[in-house]
């Protein structure tokens, strides 16, 4: 069983007891946190798609851990203006392990 979940404007395909990274959710560390925008929702039986969410279906996980992922450089250079920027960004994110998925 899969659903397709929507969560900090991206859209994830999740199955039970997968970790997946998600953009950061206000929650500590061995919370419980529940997706109730499932988008679709797949099986044995077929695919449930949603208009635009399935209705009474929910996506529980356990946070694991509050992280950030690796810098990413922004470098600007103009040429033959002698003039160079070079900024950093480390994006803070939410580890997830996917408990269960609950279809109405």
């Amino acid at each position: 069983m899969f659903a397709v979940i929507r969560t900090g404007g991206k859209q994830y395909r999740v199955v039970p007891d997968a970790v997946l990274k998600v953009e950061k959710l206000e929650a500590e560390a061995g919370s419980t946190v529940t997706f109730t925008d499932v988008l679709a929702i797949g099986g044995e039986q077929g695919v449930t798609l949603g208009k635009p969410v399935v209705e009474g279906a929910s996506v529980t996980a356990t946070v694991i851990a509050q992280d950030k992922l690796d810098t990413v450089i922004i470098f600007k250079k103009r040429r033959r203006q002698n003039s160079r920027r070079k900024n950093g960004h480390r994006q803070k994110v939410t580890v997830l392990r996917v408990s269960g998925i609950n279809a109405a």
